[in-house]
C-alpha cells in the first residue's frame, strides 16, 4: 500500500519484515524596524513554521523506525515537502561555490518560492534530473590533492531533504560506536569514547583500521541492496541511483564511475554510514559477542576505526577476518595506515621488561595518541596535534598573509584572530598545551615576517610584535574538558546503554 502526497498521511510500513534486519529550533522573534518592508517578518514567520512542520513530520518517521526495527518503509517521498526543501535551502552556505549550472544561492533565493514549487513538482513527477558534480581539489596533509565534487544547487537542496528523511530512520538503526557524520555526535565525542574505553577497560592492544579509498570503491549494487532492508519506496531509491550515476565533470569531460559515492555531496556521508553499518558495524558487534575472549572496545568515525583488545590473539584474528569481510564487499584495508600495536596501561612496563622502546603511537581524527602518565603517576593517554596537519594549516596561513600583506593591521589582526580561535576550538584539548602554544607562536612569527616585508624600512621589532599578539591573537588555553568528564555527562551510568 502506497501513500499519496498529503502531509497529513501517517507513516506507512510494509507488513512483512525483511530477512536481514539489522532542526533547529524556531528563529527568534524580531521587533519591526521603521522603514523595513512588510515581507521581512513574514519570511521569518514562514521559515519558523516550516521548521516546525518538518520537525513534527520527521519525528513521526523516527518514532515508527524506533518501534518497528525490522519493517520496510513503503512511502517516504511525500515527506519531501516544500517546507523541507525550504529548510534545506537555508541550511546551505550562502557563499558556497556554484556547481556546473552556475546557479548561486542569491540568484536562487530571488524567486525562491517559485523555484521550490517547480523543484518539488519535478521531484514528485519523476522529472528531476541530477546534474554532474564539478570537480575541484583540496590539499591533503601529505601534500597530495583530494578530489571533491561540487554539486549543483538544486541537487544540494534535494539531497539535504532526502538525508533529513532517511536520517530519521537510520539514526534508530546505527550502533553506538558509530560517530561519523551523525547529528549530535562530533569528532570529540568519538575521541572521548575511545580514550575512556581504553583507560577504563582491559585494553592492551590497539588496532588502527583505515579503509583504502573507501568513498571511491563503495559498490553501488551492494549499497542499494543494503538500503532496501529498510527503504521500500522505489522513488527514493531512484533518486539515490540518479546521484550515484550523475558523474563528475572536469575540463568538459564527463566521468561516471561504476563504484563509489560522490565525494563532497551531501548524501555521501549517510550512504557511507549505511554501507559500513551493514558491512562492518553489525558484523563487528556479532564478532565481539561470539569470538572475543576478553575486553574489546570499538569506535568508528566514517572509514577510520580504532579497536582495543585485551588479548593479542583476539586482535590478530579480528584483523585477518575483517580483511576477508571487507574484501567480500569490494573494500580493502590501507596497507600502510592499518596497524596493530601494543597500547594501554601496561604497555610501557611490559615493553620495558622486554627491553623494547616506548609503546608505539597511533593517529585518530587529527591527533596523535600516546601512552603517558598523569602528574600523580597514573596511566593517561596524551593527545598531541598531528605535526603534518599543523604544518599544512600554517602553510595556508602564510600564503593568505602574503595576499593580505597590504591590508591594515586591524584587518589582518581580525582575520588571524578568527583563524587561531577556530584552530583552538578543535585542538585545545587537555595534554595538548604545548602544541597549541607552538601553533600560536608560529602564527605570530609569520605575521611579523609579513609586516616586516611591507616596506624596506618597515621592519617590526619584537617589542611591537608582542603587543600586537596581546591585542589580536588569542592565548593558548585549554578549552575542552577531560574526556571522562564529558563522556560521563553525555553517558550517565544509569542509562541502559552506558
Amino acid at each position: 500500500m502506497m501513500h499519496g502526497t498529503q502531509k497529513s498521511d501517517p507513516v506507512e510500513v510494509a507488513m512483512k519484515p525483511t530477512n536481514k534486519a539489522a532542526v533547529t529550533g524556531a528563529a527568534e522573534s524580531m521587533e519591526r524596524r521603521t522603514g523595513t518592508e512588510g515581507n521581512v517578518d513574514q519570511q521569518s514567520t514562514d521559515r519558523t513554521q516550516s521548521r516546525m512542520n518538518v520537525s513534527q513530520a520527521l519525528a513521526r518517521v523516527r518514532q515508527t523506525a524506533r518501534a518497528k526495527k525490522k519493517e520496510r518503509f513503503t512511502a517516504l517521498l511525500h515527506h519531501v515537502t516544500i517546507d523541507l526543501l525550504r529548510v534545506s535551502f537555508y541550511a546551505i552556505k550562502r557563499k558556497a561555490a556554484p556547481g556546473v549550472d552556475g546557479v548561486t544561492w542569491g540568484s536562487y533565493e530571488a524567486n525562491l518560492e517559485a523555484h521550490l514549487q517547480d523543484l518539488h513538482d519535478r521531484v514528485h513527477r519523476g522529472a528531476y534530473r541530477a546534474q554532474p558534480s564539478r570537480r575541484t581539489y583540496i590539499p591533503k596533509a601529505d601534500g597530495r590533492l583530494r578530489p571533491l565534487g561540487i554539486a549543483a544547487l538544486e541537487d544540494k537542496i534535494v539531497q539535504r531533504a532526502v538525508v533529513a528523511v532517511l536520517q530519521s530512520i537510520y539514526e534508530e538503526d546505527f550502533l553506538g560506536f558509530s560517530y561519523g557524520f551523525r547529528p549530535g555526535r562530533s569528532q570529540h565525542d568519538a575521541l572521548d569514547a575511545l580514550i575512556v574505553g581504553i583507560e577504563r577497560r582491559r585494553v592492551n592492544y590497539v588496532l588502527d583500521l583505515d579503509v583504502q579509498n573507501f568513498f571511491g570503491t563503495v559498490g553501488h549494487d551492494w549499497l542499494l541492496r543494503f538500503m532496501e532492508h529498510r527503504i521500500a519506496d522505489q522513488r527514493v531509491l531512484r533518486l539515490i541511483r540518479k546521484w550515484l550515476n550523475a558523474g563528475v565533470l572536469e575540463d568538459g569531460v564527463l566521468t561516471v564511475d561504476e563504484g563509489g559515492t560522490p565525494q563532497g555531496a551531501t548524501i555521501s556521508p549517510l550512504l557511507a554510514n549505511v554501507y559500513l553499518h551493514y558491512v562492518l558495524d553489525l558484523w563487528t558487534q556479532q564478532w565481539r559477542a561470539r569470538h572475543a575472549t576478553g575486553d574489546m572496545v570499538v569506535v568508528r568515525f566514517a572509514d577510520d576505526g580504532v579497536l582495543g583488545f585485551e588479548h593479542e590473539a583476539d586482535a590478530q584474528r579480528y584483523l585477518q577476518e575483517v580483511r576477508d569481510r571487507l574484501a567480500a564487499f569490494s573494500l580493502a584495508l590501507h596497507p600502510e595506515k592499518t596497524k596493530l600495536i601494543e597500547f594501554g596501561r601496561h604497555a610501557a612496563a611490559r615493553r620495558k621488561q622486554r627491553g623494547d622502546k616506548k609503546p608505539e603511537t597511533f593517529t585518530f581524527l587529527g591527533f596523535t595518541l600516546i601512552c603517558g602518565r598523569s602528574r600523580k603517576g597514573g596511566f593517561l593517554i596524551h593527545r598531541k596535534t598531528r605535526a603534518d596537519r599543523m604544518r599544512v594549516t600554517l602553510a595556508r596561513v602564510k600564503a593568505e598573509l602574503r595576499k593580505r600583506m597590504h591590508q591594515s593591521i586591524p584587518e589582518q589582526g581580525h582575520w588571524l584572530q578568527q583563524v587561531v580561535r577556530g584552530y583552538f576550538a578543535y585542538h585545545a584539548v587537555p595534554t595538548n598545551t604545548w602544541a597549541i602554544g607552538a601553533f600560536r607562536n608560529h602564527v605570530i612569527a609569520a605575521w611579523k615576517r609579513s609586516l616586516s616585508r611591507r616596506s624596506q624600512k618597515g621592519r617590526v621589532v619584537w617589542a611591537r610584535m608582542k603587543q600586537l599578539a596581546v591585542d589580536w591573537i588569542p592565548k593558548a588555553v585549554i578549552l575542552h574538558p577531560w574526556p571522562n568528564q564529558r563522556f560521563d555527562v553525555k553517558h550517565p551510568r544509569w542509562e541502559p546503554s552506558a
